[in-house]
């Protein structure tokens, strides 16, 4: 998987931008555009006059390219710790794990099941990523990705990329380009996928003969044989939570990244709140406004960053699936 496919956003982020709408921008005036327009008819047949006339109707997303050229910088793609546990960990979202779990226990359980997963870690997922398809986002897919594709930014490549994916998408699935909303940075459904994972990880998992990334079901299966992909272990552990001396950890680098000894994180410091039996750990720390939580994490865990490279991301997953077990 591409090192930069997981960006896929939190839903308290996905806001209208009414305060500033996307605006009209002359796309085939740059000469990039032009050689993207060549590309699309060249290497995939589109018709150059249906891309031309897309390019006409995208707009500039400025909130959008704000959020990728640093005014937004700080926490913003990924979430900051406090975020997620005001907005995907408080109490209300926490009830509404619950309730998803008992709604979707059968389609759940079956996934569990074909996959080889923990369904607890499923509901985890649909949870952060869309509060279980309330929060889908209202942005164009179309104007997000024409701007970050094409404006000066920190994953314009990335995003060009997506770009290309998400007219295969629309053609191969039918929906109309210009119709098709999702968040700031063009994902779509109740897990958020950008369009190369929607055409990646695509699932019909409600057996109605097509794939849905906007249904609840086909997104269970499609969350499902991702973590299957991804080499989750069904049962095995995936993170402890930790003590040390003090508010602040700064010992050892934290990361889920990369795993460190047991010996090296025992000699430093941490000591396991619960039995971890992995021989290597990722160090992981979530910085709260006054203190830091540090939590081991075992090869599970780096399964869950694999769909957002974010350890508060992972975090969040892991507690709700705590939460709901």
């Amino acid at each position: 998987m591409k090192k930069l496919l997981l960006i896929l956003l939190i839903p308290f982020i996905l806001l209208a931008n009414d305060d500033r709408p996307p605006i009209k921008y002359n796309y085939m005036a740059k000469k990039e555009v032009q050689r993207f327009v060549t590309m699309m008819v060249k290497k995939y047949h589109f018709k150059r006059s249906y891309i031309v006339s897309v390019m006409k109707k995208a707009k500039l997303d400025r909130d959008t390219l704000a959020r990728y050229t640093g005014k937004y910088k700080s926490g913003t793609t990924n979430g900051t710790w406090e975020r997620y546990k005001a907005h995907v960990l408080d109490k209300e979202s926490l009830k509404k794990a619950k309730k998803f779990k008992r709604q979707y226990r059968k389609t759940l359980q079956r996934a569990a099941r074909q996959y080889r997963v923990d369904p607890d870690y499923i509901v985890g997922f649909m949870g952060v990523e869309s509060k279980f398809g309330e929060y889908m986002g209202d942005y164009s897919v179309l104007d997000a990705l024409a701007t970050l594709a094409f404006h000066p930014n920190r994953m314009k490549k990335f995003f060009k990329a997506e770009f290309k994916h998400l007219f295969l998408l629309t053609r191969e699935k039918g929906y109309k380009i210009t119709k098709l909303e999702g968040s700031f940075a063009g994902a779509i459904g109740c897990v958020q996928q950008v369009p190369s994972m929607a055409r990646k990880h695509k699932s019909d998992f409600n057996h109605d003969g097509k794939t849905d990334p906007w249904d609840l079901e086909d997104c269970i299966g499609s969350v499902a044989k991702f973590m299957h992909k991804n080499g989750w272990r069904k049962g095995a552990l995936v993170a402890v939570p930790t003590t040390f001396k003090g508010k602040r950890y700064k010992r050892l680098k934290t990361t889920h990244r990369r795993t460190l000894p047991m010996s090296t994180i025992l000699k430093h410091g941490i000591k396991p709140l619960k039995k971890f039996n992995e021989s290597k750990a990722y160090l992981l720390k979530n910085r709260n406004i006054t203190h830091d939580d540090i939590w081991l994490g075992a090869k599970n865990f780096r399964v869950l960053t694999r769909y957002n490279n974010s350890t508060s991301y992972g975090m969040a997953i892991h507690l709700i699936a705590e939460h709901v077990k």
